[in-house]
């Protein structure tokens, strides 16, 4: 489903760029144009500009650019449909869908989602009010006195109390606020009974802890019995808007800390969680109980540059179990690096709630512990070690072949080398010179690391330089005249249907992937606009931004073309002469690929089997070259 380019354009020429970002950032009238400090990355002086006229933003410190869409994007980490929703919603935009049978689908999930974030945030009011009542004194003593909490903690986080009997929600929704009984069984609130008769209360006489997006929306609920009940920890059942999986506790507060600090601490309990944000340490999230996913993973890395996330776990055996089940189910990214995991055990034994609440310096300890946390391969290695003794041969051979599985798993040769190296420290038990025999016995059991095979051996055989490798140079060549043709094309109108027309004539195509990918976006954008190309003027650039959001294209590799430097707009200065050029260039690299390509399939021939094939292509270099030598080229 995908929405009309007429309701996007409309959000756009509603909303003001300068208005939105004031919202997130303080800007300064500077010249035509807003400027203020980037909330992208960290910076002292601001280089964070805001155009009114153009509509757009960029950063010069850390390349960041876009329009209203992107930024909000970025900010609140939400799709592009998703903000195009709710800045329709709020600048009251009517909907068009490219196909007018999704409209009807399209209105329906909207409503249908609207209203059930209606009825859980007021679900989530009736809970707070029920713990300040009678029936939640036992409830308000538990938050207050075992989990020491105060009463700003108490409205911050949203706690409230589910009180005992079986329809007490459910009278309250559908007879005083007159909700349909089939949204709020949706909503994962009631639950039909058995006997057909009638539904019951999903949470009755819990302790409640409300589950927010990462926009701050109420999307479910986690619960703790407050008596002996089974389970002890009940979370909401699967809906429309929620997802234990995908969905982490607290992230809602903890995601511009998490950016801030450049790191995200992951925990397994609710009140883990709370308990952090409220001794300082406000970049936590909890895992909500269930196995640590690679969904949620990928929902935190939004935040964090440099990728850095620390596993809190308990301590016990359970805890130690956990953090191994989260390490595998994540393993893809972990291997691979593409996450910076790090293990942190409480050495007491505790949990981060029991530990901070412990004495008071506790949260001073706590953050000398979470600088030491170590790496999440040394705490497996240590966890390979606990209770072993190397001097018994059956243990020594078990911790062996550990370290063996683990070293095998790691992609990254210079990882594989370091940790190579620290295993046969270990395993060598301080006679250093047992060191070179552990290492080789250790590299004659890895399997060998998968080495990347290249096509055309011959053509990067020569040399690493790209002034000797005509491949590499070929590369270059194309991505600078490739560039330099596109941002003509964007910021000079009316030389657009000309680089049309010359492309079309040499039958032209863009040849590396991310100009090729641009390229048909801009095709798209022009056939849908269906105005001749010349008249797009600056608007084009906005539309194109549009399209690679709509379909999740990240605009960071593009934003050289939408925000050429001095030096780019430079090289633009005479763009009747560089089009001509450029035309030229890349006929003969386009002549070159192909005798190239032709060379090579001659080689793989038999001239006395495949007489007529190798003619052909002997042929067609031939041509090739006389082509090239119209075009000048000896």
């Amino acid at each position: 489903m995908r929405l009309h380019p007429d309701t996007i354009e409309e959000v756009k020429q509603k909303v003001d760029i300068v208005d939105v970002i004031s919202q997130y950032v303080v800007l300064k009238k500077r010249g035509q144009d807003f400027l203020g400090l980037c909330p992208f990355h960290t910076e002292k002086t601001p280089s964070f500009s805001v155009s009114q006229t153009k509509q757009m933003y960029y950063c010069f410190g850390c390349g960041e650019g876009g329009n209203i869409f992107k930024f909000l994007m970025e900010v609140g980490k939400q799709s592009f449909a998703e903000v195009v929703l709710d800045l329709a919603k709020t600048y009251q935009v009517p909907l068009k869908t490219l196909d007018p049978a999704d409209k009807q689908t399209l209105q329906r999930e909207i409503s249908l989602k609207e209203q059930l974030y209606e009825i859980l945030a007021v679900t989530a009011s009736f809970y707070s009010h029920a713990l300040y009542q009678s029936q939640g004194e036992m409830a308000l003593n538990y938050l207050r006195k075992q989990r020491h909490l105060s009463d700003d903690t108490i409205a911050h986080f949203q706690l409230g109390y589910a009180p005992t009997g079986w329809e007490t929600l459910y009278r309250y929704l559908i007879e005083q606020k007159r909700y349909p009984l089939a949204l709020v069984a949706e909503a994962g609130l009631i639950r039909p009974r058995k006997t057909g008769n009638g539904h019951y209360d999903y949470f009755r006489d819990r302790l409640m802890i409300p589950i927010l997006d990462p926009q701050g929306r109420v999307i479910g609920f986690g619960s703790r019995t407050l008596g002996t009940d089974e389970p002890k920890y009940l979370n909401s059942p699967d809906t429309p808007l929620f997802n234990k999986g995908k969905t982490l506790f607290a992230l809602d507060k903890a995601k511009s800390e998490i950016s801030k600090q450049d790191q995200a601490i992951v925990v397994e309990g609710y009140f883990d969680a709370i308990a952090l944000h409220c001794h300082g340490f406000p970049h936590a999230v909890a895992s909500l109980g269930t196995a640590f996913t690679q969904a949620q993973l990928r929902l935190l890395l939004r935040y964090s540059e440099s990728k850095q996330v620390i596993f809190n776990f308990d301590a016990d055996a359970a805890g130690t179990k956990a953090t191994q089940r989260a390490i595998a189910d994540i393993e893809p990214l972990v291997y691979s690096g593409q996450v910076q995991l790090r293990v942190l055990n409480l050495k007491e034994g505790k949990d981060a709630d029991q530990f901070l609440n412990s004495t008071k310096d506790s949260a001073e300890h706590y953050h000398k512990q979470l600088e030491n946390a170590p790496l999440w391969f040394d705490w497996q290695i240590q966890q390979l070690l606990n209770d072993k003794d190397l001097k018994q041969a059956d243990q020594f051979s078990q911790v062996f072949q550990g370290m063996v599985k683990l070293l095998n798993h790691l992609e990254d040769s210079n990882q594989r080398i370091h940790y190579l190296s620290h295993c046969a420290t270990i395993l060598s038990q301080g006679n250093s010179q047992l060191i070179p025999l552990q290492l080789n016995s250790l590299q004659i059991q890895l399997k060998k690391p998968k080495v990347q095979q290249y096509p055309a051996k011959k053509a990067i055989a020569n040399s690493n330089n790209s002034a000797h490798n005509p491949v590499i140079k070929e590369r270059e060549n194309l991505n600078t005249n490739e560039t330099v043709l596109l941002q003509i094309y964007l910021h000079s109108p009316q030389y657009r249907q000309e680089i049309i027309e010359q492309l079309e004539e040499k039958e032209l195509l863009f040849c590396l992937e991310h100009h090729r990918l641009l390229w048909q976006a801009i095709i798209r954008v022009q056939e849908e606009d269906k105005t001749p190309v010349d008249t797009l003027n600056n608007s084009l650039i906005s539309r194109l931004q549009d399209r690679l959001l709509s379909e999740s294209i990240n605009l960071q590799p593009f934003n050289s073309f939408f925000h050429p430097d001095e030096k780019e707009i430079e090289d633009m200065t005479n763009p009747d002469l560089q089009i001509k050029q450029i035309i030229l260039r890349l006929e003969r690299i386009a002549l070159d690929k192909y005798i190239r390509y032709c060379c090579q399939k001659l080689e793989g021939l038999d001239y006395s089997k495949d007489f007529d094939i190798c003619q052909y292509y002997q042929q067609e270099v031939i041509s090739a070259k006389q082509k090239q030598k119209r075009l000048g080229i000896p």
